[in-house]
């Protein structure tokens, strides 16, 4: 594969990831419509005979509090998500006196591409790994782990830094954010479902048709929740692959980022990290799991096979 035609790849992603971001409001209107619609029907003697008119009506009436709510909840997300990370990585600034190799290479390479240069931070785990967020000039950041500076060569380190600052030219990141908000959304409405039938459970009846109600509920928001998961799957995982490509056009030395990829699926556990939403950002899932190709496992993963990655890699040597 060569490398013409990769910026329209990145634009045709982008428009593909837009889509794909548009469906997220749509899918929650659709499970608050459900919700809605099936608390209409089987809500008791006050709507026994109510029907799809007064769900609508109902659906109508509580749309401006069902966006305001979830404005306020991405807002508040999207204003913090610096520190949520931060804090779920235990990521920390890189000071430029201790590792001056690490900001060489940053630099050199943010200068080919005339882009300014992002926050250097750095993860004390000895494990192999990296990503890059950050929404804006000001956010923009790329992560490394200590074993990432310490066991790779010039050339590998300069591969992985590549790819995480194609991420940030690629404007992945940000879209990664929105997906991981969006996620954590149907995430707290499928937790507070189960929630709802446990304390159901251990109290009085709660009316006719009330314990219906909660596992549609349950098996509305689950679905919704699966939906939004395979989702963010399909705006993360291609992504990977031209970061990849991204990285070996910067540095001329696709075959750098392959043997630094051999190194970090050896070892690429950080175990700081324990949200599996934050672990889509990395450049290889920070977490135990079992990624083959023709894996089952592979269909519910954020990022694809490491192996398919070398070897698209090596195709460029």
């Amino acid at each position: 594969m060569k490398y013409i035609g990769l910026h329209q790849q990145i634009t045709r992603n982008n428009t593909n990831s837009f889509l794909l971001l548009i469906a997220f409001p749509l899918l929650l209107m659709a499970l608050f419509y459900a919700i809605i619609y099936f608390g209409v029907q089987y809500g008791g003697s006050e709507y026994e005979n109510a029907g799809a008119e007064d769900a609508n009506y109902i659906f109508l009436k509580s749309v401006p509090f069902i966006l305001i709510g979830v404005g306020v909840w991405f807002l508040i997300a999207w204003a913090g998500h610096t520190t949520f990370i931060r804090f779920a990585t235990g990521a920390k600034p890189l000071e430029r006196k201790e590792n001056f190799r690490v900001y060489n290479l940053v630099e050199n390479l943010c200068i080919s591409k005339g882009m300014k240069m992002p926050q250097v931070n750095i993860i004390e785990d000895d494990s192999l790994n990296a990503f890059a967020s950050g929404i804006n000039e000001k956010t923009f950041s790329v992560t490394l782990s200590r074993g990432m500076i310490n066991k790779l060569d010039d050339d590998e380190l300069e591969g992985v830094i590549a790819h995480e600052l194609s991420h940030i030219l690629n404007r992945d990141v940000r879209v990664l954010i929105i997906s991981i908000i969006f996620v954590g959304i149907f995430s707290f409405l499928a937790e507070l479902a189960f929630r709802s039938l446990r304390f159901s459970g251990r109290g009085k009846k709660d009316g006719k048709g009330g314990g219906a109600i909660i596992l549609i509920a349950i098996v509305v928001t689950a679905v919704a929740y699966l939906i939004s998961t395979l989702l963010r799957f399909g705006i993360s995982r291609r992504r990977e692959f031209l970061a990849d490509a991204g990285s070996a056009e910067m540095t001329k030395k696709p075959y750098a980022l392959a043997n630094a990829l051999r190194k970090i699926s050896a070892d690429p556990m950080i175990e700081a990290v324990e949200s599996r939403d934050v672990a889509q950002l990395f450049i290889d899932n920070p977490q135990p799991s079992s990624r083959k190709s023709g894996s089952w496992d592979n269909l519910f993963s954020t990022h694809p096979p490491i192996d398919k990655r070398i070897e698209l890699l090596e195709q460029y040597v």
